[in-house]
């Protein structure tokens, strides 16, 4: 993956009004990135998801997808069958997110242990 980044001077991200910050709200819900994860290997049907990724509600997972669908990061493909069969898949601006997510996914498993040092000690530090 190509780490040089271009930053266009047309956005600043500081700035309240500048459109790029609703993509770093949409990064910062809590299950986006869960979901980017889950369907990185590929499509995948509602209750996959709802297994795969612990801890999330019926409820969050609908807003999640619904969110990441309107801004053209999943694909959602519905089949005429009874029941109707619902599948999520990533669109390629998708993919490019999930493989940015990936990263920090990696980033997280190599520095876990560092911080959960720095938890302890800042626990046991006199505050």
């Amino acid at each position: 993956m190509d780490t040089e980044q271009v930053e266009p001077t047309e956005y600043d991200i500081f700035d309240l009004n500048c459109p790029s910050r609703a993509v770093f709200d949409r990064l910062g819900e809590r299950w986006t990135g869960f979901v980017l994860l889950a369907l990185e290997p590929g499509t995948k049907r509602f209750s996959e998801l709802r297994r795969h990724i612990q801890g999330i509600t019926q409820k969050m997972l609908t807003q999640t997808l619904r969110g990441l669908e309107r801004d053209g990061i999943v694909e959602r493909t519905v089949y005429p069958t009874v029941p109707v069969t619902v599948e999520y898949a990533l669109t390629p601006l998708g993919r490019s997110l999930s493989e940015t997510v990936a990263v920090l996914r990696a980033w997280a498993y190599t520095h876990i242990d560092d911080i959960e040092a720095a938890r302890a000690r800042y626990a046991g530090a006199d505050r």
